[in-house]
């Protein structure tokens, strides 16, 4: 199969020019996410996200702490947006989503950092965060197409998406690195400030299971198509494990490829929140590996559990949190 992208014929076909001028017009009252501000964010950044016209990165850097097909061999050439449609208590990277540290920059140079991460070997352009920036991604996308750009794109978002968009992107993307977050609104909204997450996220989940199916490796290993959906365990089973799980294998399948994650620890304001102020103890990790075994689940990863022993915060920092890089 190789690894050329699917964007790369809707370029060549003119389709991704006329999607990105479909995805501005979006700017003009915004409903990129399911918050559906409506602010003309020409004009304005108090959108949910605090996001206007122009994209705002932290860094683009090859990334080696995706999931095994994903990072491959060589890095994923990961870009990190800043700001989020959420508003996730628990943030590790909330200087990024939060607190809007990074830099804004022109579709023009976004092209030049998806050429330059493919020229230094990346397997693919890790967009992480990108909702909000879905206009921008896609005008960018077309500059970088047209100057050779191949590799498969990733979308790496939390799962809080607008059905509308997700449509949008049928082509564009090759792979899609969701979130599963909570099988429960009160939690979302508690805990991200996310109204109707659920609804959100598993309408879409389903419409990107229909564009790009069960992950697709090349001989490598590396993945160049497919569905991975990513759950983070929570302490007090604040994230439904459980429930998150059975709902993925009854509604789109066990051939799903599933990332059980257990990084879970309190940073940013979780300290203060006595649900959320400790990591998941082993027994809390152990009801997704249970459940990964119940309903047949064929494909995915799950991690070592990490104590306070074996990882202090600071270590798991420097491992998946992103770093703000100043020379973008």
């Amino acid at each position: 199969m190789g690894e050329i992208a699917s964007y790369v014929e809707l370029y060549k076909s003119g389709e991704l020019a006329r999607r990105a001028d479909t995805a501005w017009e979006i700017l003009n009252a915004c409903t990129l996410c399911p918050h559906d501000c409506l602010i003309d964010r020409r004009t304005s950044k108090r959108s949910f996200c605090y996001s206007g016209m122009t994209a705002k990165v932290a860094s683009y850097v090859l990334h080696k702490w995706e999931e095994p097909p994903i990072t491959g061999t060589r890095g994923a050439g990961t870009i990190f947006f800043s700001n989020c449609t959420l508003k996730c208590t628990y943030c590790q990277n909330f200087s990024l989503s939060q607190q809007s540290h990074g830099k804004e920059v022109s579709n023009e140079r976004l092209a030049e950092m998806m050429l330059e991460l493919q020229e230094r070997g990346a397997h693919n352009i890790d967009l992480v965060t990108p909702t909000h920036y879905v206009p921008q991604i896609l005008k960018a996308l077309v500059i970088a197409a047209g100057r050779g750009l191949t590799i498969p794109m990733v979308y790496n978002t939390s799962g809080y998406e607008n059905l509308h968009v997700i449509k949008l992107l049928d082509g564009v993307v090759d792979i899609y690195l969701p979130d599963a977050k909570y099988a429960d609104d009160e939690a979302a909204w508690n805990t991200s400030r996310a109204r109707q997450y659920v609804k959100n996220n598993r309408e879409t989940l389903k419409e990107m299971y229909r564009q790009v199916g069960d992950l697709v490796l090349d001989e490598e290993g590396i993945a160049v198509r497919g569905l991975i959906i990513r759950h983070l365990v929570m302490p007090n089973d604040q994230a439904q494990t459980y429930e998150v799980l059975k709902w993925i294998a009854q509604e789109i399948g066990p051939t799903v490829s599933i990332s059980v994650m257990d990084q879970y620890f309190p940073a940013y304001k979780a300290l203060k929140d006595p649900l959320l102020s400790r990591k998941p103890t082993w027994e809390e990790y152990e009801v997704g590996l249970n459940a990964i075994e119940e309903f047949g689940f064929e494909n995915g990863w799950t991690q070592d559990h990490i104590t306070d022993d074996e990882m202090m915060e600071e270590e798991i920092m420097e491992k998946y949190a992103a770093k703000i890089d100043p020379n973008i």
